[in-house]
């Protein structure tokens, strides 16, 4: 998994510049779960003397995003992948190592097969929980995502 993980932070360097310039990077991914962590520092900082929401929201969508494209490419098939809506809730400065985690690659698995079958788009909320080096729940993201085969 090693080299999956620096892949998917080559991808951001050249695809998200934004993210990988503030930090964001995939520590570990599997079949089941994805982490992605980022570090309060300089270059993401807001007036509060926290991160910026807005990064953790990158984090967040990284999280979750890069577990669907993960199961997309062994599936080898082409699907498309849209997020559709996203909520926020924030509960504690974010300082410090953030590590956001989505745990529901069992979930996504349902439903590409779902949409594979079906040709149908599907939709798929995914949860990213980010929580500090303490343990403490900083922020949750919810992405609404929208999955469809292409034909």
């Amino acid at each position: 998994m090693a080299l999956l993980v620096k892949k998917l932070n080559l991808f951001l360097l050249f695809n998200l510049p934004s993210a990988f310039l503030c930090g964001v990077r995939v520590k570990q991914i599997n079949a089941l779960e994805c982490h992605v962590g980022v570090r309060h520092k300089w270059i993401n900082k807001n007036p509060f003397k926290s991160m910026f929401w807005a990064v953790q929201g990158m984090a967040a969508e990284l999280a979750t995003g890069a577990l669907i494209i993960t199961k997309i490419k062994q599936l080898n098939e082409k699907i498309s992948m849209l997020v559709i809506k996203n909520e926020a809730q924030f509960t504690k400065k974010a300082k410090g190592r953030i590590t956001f985690r989505c745990t529901q690659g069992t979930d996504i698995d349902k439903v590409l097969q779902s949409a594979i079958q079906s040709g149908e788009g599907q939709t798929l909320t995914l949860k990213a929980e980010g929580r500090d080096e303490a343990g403490d729940v900083v922020a949750i993201f919810n992405f609404l995502w929208s999955l469809k085969r292409k034909f």
